[in-house]
């Protein structure tokens, strides 16, 4: 599968935090997210294994009980089912691969 780069096909996740599937397998998916400042991510744990690089930005992300503030280049893996949140201090994207794949993520009509 290949995915040519362009603009579209970005939908809301969660105000100020745009996410567009790039490319998937059969057990990962590949995922870009837009994130504006002073935006957040909530709380929450998933079954799907989680690794990200922050492309540009800056961002505080909590995985469990520790705190990391991510700058551009930066990467982190946060295990399934291990609680996770994160503060937008910059607008930023990060690039995000799931396992196993996320069914609910598939770009719409896949």
């Amino acid at each position: 599968m290949f995915t040519k780069a362009n603009r579209d096909g970005y939908r809301e996740a969660l105000p100020g935090i745009g996410m567009k599937t790039l490319v998937y397998g059969e057990r990962t998916l590949f995922t870009e997210f837009r994130m504006e400042a002073g935006s957040s991510l909530p709380a929450h744990a998933h079954a799907h294994e989680q690794t990200g690089y922050l492309v540009e930005g800056r961002i505080r992300l909590t995985i469990g009980t520790e705190t990391f503030e991510a700058g551009q280049g930066d990467s982190w893996c946060i295990p399934g089912n291990t609680g996770h949140s994160a503060e937008i201090l910059e607008n930023s994207i990060a690039i995000e691969v799931f396992s196993p794949l996320r069914e609910e993520y598939l770009p719409p009509g896949d």
